[in-house]
């Protein structure tokens, strides 16, 4: 198991990162090797389910996601998405927050508790160092201007 925190500063606006950071397919344009599907019709709600296909040919694997905490933000306030990892071979949860910046712009905070089956503790370590990489270039790349 890995827990981990990562927090940005975003020059956007509160409801601009949420939108960045809640569109699903998006995230695809910023993890390498990955396709995400969204199983559920929109909007995004409490119960979307997502997958998210990580690797190549039999390297390839699935990442089912359950959304059970969608609090977009409202009138600039803050918004939190919880998600549950349902796959066979990577569990836990993610939390995205989103908070006002004084003076504007957004902070956002990413919370994760990973587990991957099988994996024996020992790799706990070099893990969480992969994926804190991983997902704070994703939040960099979906948070980044344009």
């Amino acid at each position: 198991m890995v827990l981990f925190l990562l927090e940005r500063v975003s020059p956007h606006p509160v409801d601009q990162s949420w939108r960045r950071l809640t569109d699903w397919p998006r995230h695809a344009d910023v993890v390498p090797l990955t396709r995400v599907t969204v199983r559920t019709p929109p909007p995004t709600r409490e119960g979307t389910v997502f997958v998210a296909r990580s690797g190549m040919g039999p390297m390839a694997f699935d990442d089912p996601m359950e959304v059970v905490t969608w609090r977009p933000p409202e009138d600039g306030g803050p918004g939190r998405c919880r998600l549950v990892k349902r796959g066979t071979f990577v569990t836990g949860w993610a939390e995205i927050e989103v908070h006002p910046v004084d003076g504007g712009g957004s902070r956002v905070v990413w919370r994760e508790d990973l587990r991957v089956r099988w994996l024996p503790r020992i790799a706990d370590r070099p893990l969480g160092w992969a994926a804190r990489w991983m997902f704070g270039r994703a939040m960099d790349g979906l948070l980044r201007r344009g």
